[in-house]
């Protein structure tokens, strides 16, 4: 019973002082240490016998640096080379290459709602290949959104859907989807095509299908009147928001890691293992040798190839530290054992486990993403917690990843204070309150289909 009111307190802390603004890996790490001298006391070691200094004050500390030791050569070093990529292809303008592409097709379309539901499509397969959600937000609310809004869309419906169009974290590129591969013991890759894929594909259908019908509902309640097209007329220059975007042949270029990944698959081809980070690393040659063909000025390309080892730099500050103080905190909640408690409550329910289990994961990956803001510290904080969760109910850990792991990025889309949120309804000049009632009834039903697609498929 301590355990669990210790943990209850943690989390609440937890809280508290990320609401407050306070710098999340700090607080995580300070919490998380704490708990391990509490764990401590009641009798659970920081460290195994065998990694232990002698002494259980650096014992604590040792915890912290067994976690840095795994993480870094590993899952950080993958996330950092994504970045890496990301930055790059950001730089010499493939990544706005690939939304010109995506985007044109959709200029076609006149019916307003219809154009909603298929800029989320649109938005959600962009994702794969940019896969910072603040990012893609910002680069359709600079192309897209000023067509929808030409087109009657209101404001406010064109603002809601484009910041869901990275509601699910999907791909080899998404470190909560590593890390819940991780967790599972196979590849990323077949993670995503064999856990994420059917699950992924109900859910997308169930989100446009839900904006089609939610933001026609809140635009006739609220009287939202079509947008004159002429007075708008100066923001439906896509090629002037997408200025400095590269050649068509580009938007091929961002891709190209997934489509490696995915041929030297166990799925696909046997014969050759491709590791993320070498795929990410052949990526990159073949754009730099594209970019200097493309140009023709050695120098120039030279230097903006410094965009990959910057972007390396700016995710190990964000996500990497993130990620390990989220995981020392983690370690801190199982060494009270109040999480061990909960999740043997919910076994130890005849024929009911396996619901209240999911439903219990559920709750808290729920809570703590829409708290903090960010579904990267709430999975990295609690994801530990799956394959204990899923052994006591006798499934496999997959079964259990996938729909906790999907709904950390949905309850996202669902927090006022989620970047993306802060950011789209920053430039719309909407408040994230009014945002995210638009977007909480369609992630409602987003996290619906995606659970019970996930009993379906799993």
């Amino acid at each position: 019973m301590i355990g669990v009111i210790v943990t209850l307190l943690a989390i609440g802390l937890l809280a508290y002082f990320v609401l407050k603004n306070y710098y999340p890996p700090i607080i995580l790490l300070i919490i998380g240490l704490v708990l391990l001298l509490v764990g401590g006391m009641l009798g659970n070691a920081p460290v195994a016998a065998k990694a232990s200094t002698g002494f259980f004050g650096f014992d604590v500390a040792q915890a912290f640096t067994n976690l840095v030791k795994g993480r870094l050569p590993g899952l950080g070093l993958n996330i950092m080379a994504i970045a890496g990529f990301a930055v790059y292809m950001d730089r010499i303008g493939a990544s706005k290459s690939l939304v010109k592409l995506c985007v044109k097709p959709l200029q076609a379309i006149r019916s307003p709602y219809v154009l909603l539901a298929l800029t989320y499509v649109v938005g959600q397969f962009i994702a794969l290949f940019v896969n910072s959600a603040v990012g893609l937000g910002l680069l359709l609310m600079a192309s897209i959104y000023p067509l929808l809004v030409a087109l009657g869309v209101s404001r406010t419906s064109a603002a809601a859907v484009i910041a869901t169009t990275c509601c699910l974290d999907l791909g080899p590129s998404s470190s909560n989807a590593m890390r819940a591969a991780d967790l599972c013991g196979i590849d990323v890759v077949t993670y995503f095509i064999q856990g994420q894929g059917p699950v992924a594909l109900c859910t997308i259908a169930s989100v446009a299908i839900g904006h089609f019908f939610v933001q026609r509902w809140f635009d006739k309640r609220e009287g939202a009147k079509a947008n004159d097209v002429n007075e708008k007329s100066d923001e439906l220059d896509v090629d002037k928001a997408l200025a400095g975007a590269g050649p068509a042949y580009y938007a091929i270029l961002p891709m190209l890691p997934l489509f490696l990944l995915i041929i030297f698959s166990p799925l696909v081809y046997k014969g050759i293992k491709l590791s993320l980070v070498t795929a990410i690393i052949v990526s990159l040659i073949v754009a730099l040798v594209v970019d200097i063909l493309t140009r023709r000025d050695f120098k120039l390309c030279c230097k903006d190839s410094q965009a990959i080892f910057e972007g390396m730099g700016k995710v190990f500050t964000s996500t990497v530290s993130l990620i390990v103080c989220a995981e020392l905190f983690a370690l801190g909640l199982n060494k009270v054992g109040g999480i061990t408690t909960m999740i043997q409550a919910a076994a130890s329910m005849q024929n009911a486990g396996l619901f209240v289990m999911l439903f219990v994961m559920l709750c808290i990956m729920i809570i703590a993403t829409i708290v903090t803001g960010s579904g990267n510290a709430a999975f990295f904080a609690f994801s530990p917690l799956l394959p204990e969760a899923a052994a006591s109910v006798g499934i496999p850990t997959l079964a259990l990843a996938v729909p906790v792991q999907l709904s950390a990025g949905i309850a996202r889309t669902m927090s006022p204070i989620a970047g993306v949120i802060i950011a789209v309804s920053g430039i719309t000049g909407l408040t994230p309150i009014a945002l995210i009632r638009r977007t909480i009834p369609v992630m409602i039903i987003a996290m619906i289909v995606s659970v019970t697609s996930s009993l379906i498929f799993i």
